[in-house]
């Protein structure tokens, strides 16, 4: 299984702390999330009675099931140790603060995590800034490459 990204997440956030989660997946889900049939873009996580959730993650439906397969878009829980899920809350009820899914993998106990993120908006400014860069260092790279050649 490769890893899927949120690529978008990056250029729209600054992360601040990352923690890595364990999600509340039934068999289907896993299946089609191995297959790499898993999308973040639209995904946010929201804090609901004290638990934390990942709400519109989308996660094809499994080819091979059948009645019992899953819906693509339901809401799953994240699994978090209490000291972590006080501190994503208190950081997520400050001004400017969100709670961003970053990546979802396979972690070394062949287990799905997902990776997410406390993290602030960035400005205009400073996405043309992010954009500037990459552009600088994709340029570096390539003379890098001439040169080797």
């Amino acid at each position: 299984m490769k890893q899927i990204v949120n690529r978008k997440a990056k250029f729209e956030y600054q992360f601040i702390r990352t923690y890595e989660a364990g999600v509340v997946l039934k068999g289907t889900e896993v299946k089609s999330i191995k297959a790499g049939e898993a999308n973040l873009n639209d995904a946010y996580c929201l804090f609901i009675n004290g638990e934390l959730f990942i709400k519109s993650m989308y996660i094809a439906e499994y080819d091979h099931g059948n009645i019992n397969n899953h819906e693509t878009r339901a809401d799953r829980k994240l699994l978090l140790r209490k000291a972590e899920l006080k501190k994503i809350e208190a950081k997520a009820k400050e001004k400017g603060f969100s709670i961003v899914p970053y990546k979802i993998y396979l972690s070394d106990r062949n287990q799905i995590k997902i990776e997410i993120a406390t993290a602030q908006g960035k400005k205009s400014y400073d996405k043309s800034k992010s954009i500037k860069e990459r552009d600088a260092k994709r340029d570096l790279d390539r003379v890098k490459k001439e040169y080797k050649m």
